[in-house]
């Protein structure tokens, strides 16, 4: 039987027990806040654009499956202009202080073609249904303007404690995980440039604090908790 994509009402009912259904006893001794782990994401962001000497202040950016905006909340000082879209009305209720709109489908995005300099999918592919991946994708590169950068942050299956916490997380009941060589191909089937993957949530919050410079030194090597996969729209 083919899975299809999650009902967009299955969001909406988790819309307001989200933060309790993502609880789970490794997750929370490894931070002690949500905030953390939408911290790492836009580090991990930050520092690929800089090292790229990529002013961000110029820049627009979009976050496709934004749920209820933390992330674009906590970068939106870094960007020019944010956006965010996402297929749960209920989880955008919780973005009316930012420039969202609903996205009535998981493979048609309400923006314009070439809309955006920085376009993010967090969490999202795993939610996919492997054959429909491709075509998300294609309209990810229509949003995105010539140069223009996409990033992809998924759960890294090849961390055994990854693959504990998502199994037994409600609202990942139906993830299929992505490995990194698999999400590359994604990209460049598309027409993207690969550019980089960075691993990181490898350390917990009060050892991350003070060695940050070790998981920084171990960005490239696929242990961490998440992964981060940059490609380039060509100019």
């Amino acid at each position: 039987m083919t899975r299809k994509h999650p009902d967009p009402a299955e969001f909406d009912r988790y819309a307001g027990d989200y933060d309790s259904l993502l609880r789970d006893p490794i997750r929370d001794r490894f931070a002690s806040e949500k905030i953390f782990f939408v911290e790492r994401k836009l580090d991990i962001i930050l520092r690929f654009l800089r090292a790229r000497n990529i002013d961000t202040h110029t820049m627009t950016w979009l976050d496709v499956g934004c749920g209820r905006g933390e992330l674009l909340r906590l970068g939106a000082p870094h960007f020019r202009r944010v956006s965010g879209c996402d297929p749960s009305v209920r989880m955008l209720e919780a973005c009316r202080d930012l420039d969202v709109c609903h996205q009535p489908s998981m493979n048609a995005l309400p923006f314009s073609d070439e809309s955006f300099d920085l376009i993010s999918v967090v969490c999202v592919y795993h939610h996919v249904a492997e054959a429909e991946r491709a075509t998300l994708t294609a309209e990810l590169v229509r949003a995105l303007r010539p140069g223009g950068i996409l990033c992809v942050i998924e759960h890294n299956p090849f961390n055994p404690v990854t693959r504990i916490i998502v199994s037994r997380t409600p609202v990942d009941a139906d993830a299929r995980l992505l490995v990194p060589s698999l999400t590359r191909r994604l990209l460049s089937s598309a027409g993207l440039q690969p550019i980089a993957t960075r691993y990181f949530l490898l350390l917990p919050e009060r050892l991350f604090k003070p060695f940050a410079i070790v998981e920084h030194a171990l960005r490239a090597v696929p242990v961490a908790g998440q992964y981060a996969a940059f490609a380039q729209r060509s100019r």
